[in-house]
């Protein structure tokens, strides 16, 4: 992989803060930093917690797509899931209509300060806007405990989840739930999202039986080709999804699931409509429930409209270097 120097690096840089059109994850304005790079525009947007060494492998990633490129796609479009935040019931119609022709819809549900009931309602309004055909599947953030999750996925079971994204925090955790779910006869599959932030991840998960799909994020792996090898090794089905990306961040996201071998799940890529604003004059969203393929490039209007003040500026272009130190150490042993 090509380790640009500093320098170059940050003369490549333009910083934004987009803000969100609902409270997610506790982000409001979403920050990021991207790369003009010569193969093109990477997107480094690690959480603000991400210490230097975690946000190295999302630099990793930024660095692939403006500076190498990505393999060859072997699909034209990939299938996208709507994804429904902590809103009342009452306010999915308007959330899914932000999807167009998403036949599959993620469902936030154990967000602070709501009940089980608050959930029931939420994936309730979901069938009934998709129907009976529609895919719904839930993401917890790994917010429950085993019996919280065991108790939570059997009341929601009778909606017809396709699989539960990470409703316990630990793999341990994940592969309990699976022997109390079997036990209770709740047919609620599981999916690992947080529990795979790293490349040993996904084999821990399959090691231990913890789950039956892996969801994965290109820039926490480390870029498109580095997560195309951690999914081979895992061997379990894999969906792509994104980190609450601007349609730059979105683009790689859709090179991984482009290139993966099989495709059994839409992809929650299509988190742009989450955003108040975006950095491509054509923003990557959902069109008849698919996204195309291909490379995004960033506006100059656009950049300036989102342009994040000078000290968050300083902040990140800080936060660059501190993460470069480590990718280019680790490019040098």
């Amino acid at each position: 992989m090509t380790v640009p120097d500093l320098d170059a690096l940050l003369d490549a840089a333009h910083v934004v803060a987009v803000p969100t059109r609902v409270r997610f994850r506790g982000i409001e304005v979403r920050e990021a930093v991207l790369f003009d790079g010569p193969a093109g525009w990477g997107e480094f947007a690690p959480f603000l917690e991400y210490g230097p060494a975690e946000a190295s492998r999302w630099l990793a990633s930024a660095v692939e797509a403006a500076w190498d490129g990505w393999p060859e796609p072997v699909r034209e479009t990939v299938p996208v899931n709507a994804t429904v935040p902590g809103v009342p019931a009452a306010g999915v119609p308007e959330v899914l209509a932000r999807f167009p022709g998403c036949t599959t819809a993620k469902v936030k549900v154990a967000e602070p300060g709501q009940t089980p009931a608050d959930d029931v309602e939420r994936v309730a309004a979901v069938r009934d806007v998709l129907g009976a055909s529609g895919r719904v599947r839930v993401d917890a953030n790994g917010a429950w405990s085993v019996e919280e999750a065991a108790d939570a996925l059997a009341q929601l079971a009778p909606f017809g989840l396709e699989y539960a994204e990470q409703p316990c925090a630990t793999v341990e955790d994940l592969r309990d739930l699976r022997l109390v779910l079997a036990r209770r006869g709740v047919d609620v599959p599981v999916a690992a999202d947080e529990s795979v932030r790293k490349a040993e991840d996904p084999l821990r998960v399959r090691d231990l039986g913890a789950a039956d799909v892996v969801v994965v994020k290109v820039a926490p792996l480390g870029g498109v080709r580095r997560a195309l090898e951690v999914v081979e090794a895992c061997g379990l089905p894999a969906v792509v999804s994104s980190a609450l990306d601007t349609s730059v961040g979105i683009a790689a996201g859709v090179a991984l699931a482009a290139a993966l071998p099989t495709l059994d799940h839409a992809c929650g890529l299509g988190t742009v409509a989450l955003l108040a604003g975006d950095v491509a004059a054509r923003p990557l969203l959902p069109d008849r429930g698919v996204l195309p393929v291909g490379r995004v490039a960033a506006d100059p209007a656009l950049l300036d409209r989102w342009a994040a003040s000078p000290d968050r500026v300083a902040w990140w272009r800080h936060r660059v270097a501190a993460a470069h130190a480590v990718l280019a150490e680790g490019a040098h042993r």
